[in-house]
This record gives structure tokens, C-alpha cells and sequence, in this order.
């Protein structure tokens, strides 16, 4: 059953004033702080990018001295102590403690929840819709306390309501999620699990008509601007690039642990096509043949899932080792005891995986698919995605090139501190909002 909101944290009168802070104002520069809604439809770290995304840009937004709120679907964002989290409930229906329950009757007296239900009863995604809705009504009697409502990729119908409150809206859209339906579509084989996919994505057209209409989307590169402009038909100028962040406090070298010769180290082992794990696995393969090799995959694969079957046909399992899932404080500990960390994926939006190690120090060898070399640029060696072979030759050649690995260490590291903190992402998020509420008020036609 779903439980009464919860709001933790959020003083009374914080919430109950309708003044706008000045939008020309920041306390980076001796400016007025701003009082920031952060609207995410799941933000668990653990569900993926976005989790980690609000958690992270919340904290250094409230460091350089602004307000922000956090308003989230479950599972709940594991946000800090002094951020405001305010919990909008739902059926929750792909909780793993009950998964795809039957609602109750009283549940059923929502028509949000009959919405819910009947899109995860025929195979949809229903929660990006059904969060802005909940959002929406949520917000009608707060939205004008706030300077601005930022959110987080669900584009739902719902955030157009939210922006007719008056209040300036901006959103985050990571990278294009068509690439991942077409590439699912391409794979799944047979007709019927070709529309099950589809279904799954059919909440793709809102988002496309939602992003269209909003004044200022961020997105994390230059890649995903071009890509999602295009598949979006949103014009470029709309877009602001504001590149993820990565927690330097948490991923960083840690010199006294020793790295283990021929020990490779991928941190997705998801069984999703975009991520490239095949090809990695297929490299391994190759590689094992000829040399010593092992390989850490951080993560658990999907039971009976084409990885686990792929591990098994290529002989790996005494090579491949999956850790399961594990705290982001210990994978700093994986990296160190690695040689080179892979990245195979075949588009990224941006590249967590690839800044995360560059930060650990650990050279990485990386495709070029999507954002990644913009990410990864000559801190790292590319190859093309989906080569298995190109991949399998240039982690040959590091592995037994110590000079060139210590100088692609240095080099990611250097890179990571430079162009990829979150400190500097704040800082320009926080240029977005202002534009928005300077452009607040004007009209933009699809």
C-alpha cells in the first residue's frame, strides 16, 4: 500500500511564502541564494544515473549556498540531512518486495493510480507520466515558493502544468533515450518482443512534446545536444551543456593499495545492448588464449540473462568475477587493485564510468560510442564500439606498457580535477536557473 507523503526536513515558513528571490542574484558572487525544486521520478542511487544525479548536484548546489528541494517517486533519493526531501507516493509497483501487486480498491479511487496500474498491467512505463502529475498537484499551493523547478528527465505532461504556475522550468536530459529503445528493438529478435519494447518506451512521445516546450533543457555533452535535438526536433540554442560532476571525495587514488597485474575492471554488467558487455566479453575471451587475464565486473548479471549465458559459452567463468552490488565507496578499492578499467558501452550520454576511474587514477580504455570521447579525450585510448577485436588488441598493448599506463593514470586524473567536478557543474546549473527566470514569461511554440 502506498504511504501518507512524508516531507523531511522542510520548515514551515520556508514553504509558505510566495515571493521570488531577484534572478540576477547568487552567492558566488555576493548574490542572493535561490530556492531551488529538484523534481526526480525515481532517485534511488542504486536505480541508475539519475539517482546519483540529484544526490549529488543537491549537495553541491546547497555548498555553494543556495536552497534546494528534493521532490521524488520511490524508491526515494538517499539525499543529505540538511536537504529537504519531500516523498510523493505511488503504487510503487516495480518494488522487488511487491512486485506488480494488486492495488487495493481504496488505492483504485485515484485515477492517477488507475493510470499507474493499467500502464504497468499492459507492459508500459507509466512513471514519468504519473509523477508529474502527482508533482503537479503537489506543487499548485508551493510553486511560486520556489525560484525555479528543475527536472530530472521525466517530461512529464504534468512539469507543463507545474510551468503554467508561473514558476521558470528547466530540465535535465541526460542523453537520448531513443537510442536505447532502438537498440533494444533491434535486438529483441522476434516481432512480439519487438512490440514489448516499444510498449515499454511508448512514454518516448511525451517526452519529445513535454522537452519542447520548455525554455532551457540541460543536457551532460556536446554529443547528447546533437542527438537529442534530433530525435527531439528541439532547436540547439534551447540547450545549455552542463557536464556531470564526479564526487572526488569518494573516487580518487588510493596509492597504497597494490594493483594486481592482468586484472581488468568494468563497472556496468548490465545486460541492456547500449552497454557493450558482449564485446568486452568477447575480448576476454580472445585475450585469454594468448596470456593471464582476469576481469571484475561490478554488478550482478540478470539471471539467466544473456550475459551469464555469454560467460558460460565463451569457458570464462574462471576468469570473470561479478562482485554483486556494492556501496560507491568500495569500488574506489576495485579500481586500485586493477590494471585498466573498460569501458565498452556503445553510447553513453555522458560517461560516468570512464570519469569515475579517470578519477581513481586507473587508465582506461574506452569506446568512442556516443560522449564518451569527449569525456575520455586523450586521457585515454578509444576504440570503435562494437570491435571486440580493436578492443582486445589495445588492452594488449597497455597491459604490457607500464609507462604509458602511469602517464594515462596522470592524465585522467588531471582531466577529471579540471574540466569534472560537481562544484563547477553547480556553478553552471545555476547560470541555467537564472537565464530561466531572466526568460521567464515568454512563450516558445513547438
Amino acid at each position: 500500500m502506498s504511504s501518507p507523503l512524508v516531507v523531511r526536513a522542510v520548515p514551515e515558513q520556508s514553504l509558505s511564502r510566495g515571493e521570488r528571490h531577484s534572478p540576477d542574484a547568487g552567492p558566488a558572487t555576493g548574490e542572493r541564494p535561490l530556492r531551488i525544486c529538484l523534481l526526480t521520478y525515481r532517485g534511488k542511487p542504486t536505480c541508475g544515473g539519475q539517482g546519483i544525479y540529484v544526490k549529488k548536484l543537491s549537495r553541491a548546489l546547497r555548498d555553494l549556498g543556495h536552497e534546494p528541494h528534493v521532490i521524488s517517486g520511490p524508491p526515494y533519493p538517499d539525499v543529505d540531512p540538511d536537504i529537504p526531501l519531500h516523498r510523493l507516493p505511488s503504487l510503487d509497483l516495480y518494488n522487488p518486495e511487491a512486485l506488480f501487486r494488486t492495488p487495493t480498491l481504496r488505492e483504485l479511487c485515484s485515477p492517477i493510480n488507475v493510470v499507474e496500474w493499467v500502464g504497468v498491467s499492459t507492459q508500459g512505463f507509466p512513471e514519468p507520466l504519473t509523477f508529474g502529475f502527482r508533482a503537479f498537484l503537489y506543487l499548485r499551493r508551493l510553486a511560486r515558493s520556489f525560484d525555479v523547478v528543475h527536472d530530472n528527465q521525466s517530461l512529464s505532461y504534468g512539469i507543463l502544468g507545474i510551468q503554467r504556475l508561473g514558476v521558470p522550468v528547466v530540465a535535465t536530459i541526460h542523453h537520448p533515450v531513443t537510442v536505447d529503445r532502438d537498440a533494444e528493438i533491434q535486438s529483441a529478435g522476434v516481432w512480439w518482443k519487438r512490440l514489448k519494447v516499444r510498449r515499454w518506451y511508448s512514454f518516448v512521445p511525451m517526452q519529445a512534446r513535454v522537452s519542447r516546450r520548455l525554455s532551457r533543457i540541460i543536457t551532460v555533452s556536446e554529443t547528447s545536444k546533437k542527438d537529442i535535438s534530433s530525435a527531439f526536433r528541439i532547436p540547439p540554442e534551447r540547450f545549455r551543456v552542463v557536464p556531470n560532476g564526479i564526487d572526488t571525495e569518494v573516487f580518487r587514488p588510493l596509492p597504497d593499495i597494490q594493483r594486481e597485474p592482468n586484472r581488468l575492471i568494468v563497472t556496468n554488467s548490465a545486460d541492456m545492448p547500449l552497454k557493450g558487455m558482449r564485446f568486452l566479453l568477447q575480448a576476454v575471451a580472445a585475450l585469454a588464449a594468448r596470456r593471464p587475464i582476469r576481469l571484475t565486473v561490478i554488478g550482478t548479471p540478470k539471471k539467466d540473462g544473456e550475459i551469464e549465458k555469454l560467460v558460460r559459452d565463451l569457458n570464462l567463468g574462471e576468469i570473470v568475477t561479478f562482485t554483486g552490488r556494492i556501496d560507491e565507496r568500495e569500488i574506489p578499492v576495485y579500481y586500485a587493485r586493477s590494471t585498466l578499467a573498460v569501458v565498452p558501452s556503445l553510447y553513453e550520454g555522458f560517461g560516468l564510468p570512464a570519469a569515475e576511474a579517470m578519477a581513481c587514477g586507473i587508465p582506461v580504455v574506452s569506446t568512442t560510442g556516443g560522449a564518451l570521447a569527449e569525456v575520455v579525450g586523450e586521457a585515454g585510448e578509444l576504440v570503435p564500439p562494437g570491435d571486440s577485436a580493436a578492443l582486445a588488441e589495445v588492452i594488449a598493448s597497455l597491459l604490457d606498457n607500464p609507462a604509458r599506463r602511469l602517464a594515462l593514470g596522470k592524465a585522467g586524473y588531471d582531466r577529471i580535477q579540471k574540466f569534472y567536478t560537481w562544484r563547477l557543474a553547480a556553478e553552471k546549473v545555476a547560470e541555467v536557473y537564472r537565464e530561466a527566470l531572466r526568460d521567464n514569461g515568454r512563450l516558445f511554440q513547438t
